[in-house]
């Protein structure tokens, strides 16, 4: 079968932004190709979509090489071509201290969160530089973790910092090949990852603390959006979060003439606020619950909140 419809790949599309990105790339006239370890979940969303004709399975372990391969030549065989790559596809593992992780409780993360999606991506280059229309779309599911950690999660944000990285190298590459590539970093979407957060969850200062989430469709509908651009127009970095999420931790890179030193500040939950991505020449602040200070320590050049 050749669709005349544009043509996507979601992988983890079983469950939460994955499933629903699924429907609301459906409707927006996608055939989407559904990548997922569990057979069952991606046949609930199969069924539940409503768009039977425009819908293939494809049962798939990202961090193995010949499963990704598989999933691939499967939407060539069935559409002839592929446009959007929406990699979501990830796991964390228990929330311990990181002394505590283990070695395959790390090496599970780092597979599916970091290799799966490389070798997606790679698979991806393959068909959309050699189609006609050459090109197409790589969207990468970041997280909030991507800039700021939650505690005990440090192989989840490792991978996701990396997945930046990847995003970065990913959307360079693909100038010569007309393939886009960008990444959307979701904060307190409604799935069944951030139950937990209606009952309460560590914050940074050891508290327990409720946080308020948002409508999943909202997560997928912006993934829609970057979608449907132009190839000659790209959001490289989207952040969708709900709206009174607690700001974990603020970043702060200052950079000394000689030497940088990375910051880190616990703001309260209703912070005063901070410039966002200000530049200036002034003397080193530190926050105390949302409250800036003057220490007296040299001047900062170039502060810049992360």
């Amino acid at each position: 079968m050749r669709s005349t419809a544009k043509v996507a790949i979601v992988t983890g599309a079983g469950t939460g932004v994955g499933r629903n990105t699924t429907f609301s790339l459906l409707r927006d006239g996608y055939s989407v190709v559904l990548a997922g370890r569990r057979k069952e979940p991606l046949e609930s969303t199969f069924k539940k979509a409503g768009y039977e004709a425009r819908t293939l399975i494809c049962p798939t372990d990202v961090s193995d090489p010949d499963s990704v391969r598989t999933l691939f030549a499967q939407t060539m065989e069935n559409y002839g071509r592929l446009d959007l790559l929406f990699n979501n596809a990830g796991i964390s593992a228990p929330s311990v201290p990181l002394e505590e992780i283990t070695c395959e409780q790390w090496k599970a993360v780092v597979d599916v969160n970091i290799t799966g999606t490389f070798l997606c991506i790679q698979e991806a280059f393959k068909i959309m530089k050699e189609q006609n229309p050459r090109g197409g779309r790589i969207i990468n599911n970041g997280s909030i973790s991507a800039h700021v950690p939650r505690p005990f999660s440090s192989p989840y944000t490792a991978t996701k910092h990396a997945i930046t990285g990847l995003t970065r190298s990913t959307a360079l590459e693909g100038r010569a090949h007309n393939i886009a590539c960008g990444q959307i970093d979701i904060g307190n979407a409604a799935t069944e990852m951030t139950a937990p957060m209606r009952d309460g969850i560590i914050q940074p200062n050891g508290e327990t603390a409720v946080e308020p989430t948002m409508d999943v469709e909202h997560a997928a509908n912006a993934v829609v959006h970057m979608a449907g651009l132009p190839l000659d127009a790209n959001v490289l970095f989207m952040t969708v979060m709900a709206t009174n999420a607690i700001c974990r931790t603020w970043m702060i890179l200052v950079s000394f003439p000689i030497y940088s030193l990375n910051l880190s500040f616990p703001f309260a939950r209703e912070s005063k606020g901070f410039h966002h991505k200000s530049s200036f020449l002034t003397d080193h602040w530190s926050l105390n619950q949302g409250i800036a200070t003057k220490p007296k320590i040299p001047i900062i050049r170039n502060c810049d909140l992360l």
